[in-house]
């Protein structure tokens, strides 16, 4: 699930470590890379009676009224994201999914305002089931590209978080052709990750990447009972940014 606005980033400047974490391909991905030929097919949908009402799936953390808050720095200044987990819902395949609010602020202006629609399923699997997105420049709506969601014009649910992830395993986190093909793959469930935020040991790693952005990779950090916690991110031309957890608030 790419944000389409954080692409500027360059290195946060606080000192945050990532250790622990295997020397692989993870920081890089092509056109020509066969984690991206031998791509994951999208996951057999369960139907609607599979799911149940509240995602408790530790590695994302989503109770009702949770917001999570991010940082980042770019050379056009502090880029702020705040994650909120609402009490809304909305109805897509039959299953009642939680709607998350994902803000995305440039030296405090709004530059990207998306709704994000989960579930999770019986076994603990959180599934993705589209977004409905919008890109702002000096307050003004000027793009709403990446919005898609499941059953329309073709487009699937992907899982967007594993109920018990193993090293190695690939999976489709969305599937709307030629506008949300995003992809991951389980690296590291050892990772460790010291920020300011806190420090954390058996973090699960994964990879995530897409066709649509050839070259581009993200790693993305997870603590059990706390949630992403860090995410590096490469570009196709090789600028790299970091994103720290800095805040969760219920």
């Amino acid at each position: 699930m790419y944000h389409k606005a954080r692409i500027l980033m360059s290195a946060l400047a606080t000192g945050a470590l990532l250790t622990g974490c295997p020397a692989d391909d993870s920081s890089s991905s092509s056109a020509t890379d066969p984690q991206i030929l031998l791509a994951p097919a999208p996951p057999e949908f369960p139907g609607a009676d599979a799911f149940v009402a509240e995602i408790d799936n530790p590695y994302l953390n989503y109770a009702r009224g949770r917001v999570f808050t991010y940082e980042s720095e770019s050379d056009e200044g502090v880029e702020t994201i705040v994650i909120e987990v609402t009490h809304d819902t909305k109805t897509i395949l039959g299953v009642d999914t939680t709607v998350v609010r994902d803000q995305v602020f440039l030296n405090g202006d709004l530059i990207e305002d998306t709704f994000d629609w989960f579930a999770q399923d019986q076994d603990g699997n959180v599934w993705y089931f589209g977004e409905d997105t919008v890109e702002f420049e000096n307050g003004e709506p000027v793009s709403t590209e990446g919005s898609w969601e499941a059953g329309v014009d073709g487009a699937l649910p992907g899982i967007i978080m594993l109920a018990a992830p193993i090293v190695g395993m690939k999976y489709r986190q969305e599937f709307a052709l030629g506008v949300a093909e995003d992809m991951a793959q389980v690296k590291s469930l050892k990772a460790e990750v010291d920020i300011l935020f806190g420090e954390f040991d058996g973090c699960l790693e994964t990879k995530e990447w897409t066709p649509l952005s050839p070259g581009g990779s993200e790693r993305k950090l997870y603590a059990a009972g706390t949630g992403l916690v860090l995410e590096l991110s490469t570009k196709g031309n090789g600028n790299q940014r970091r994103t720290e957890l800095i805040s969760i608030e219920d």
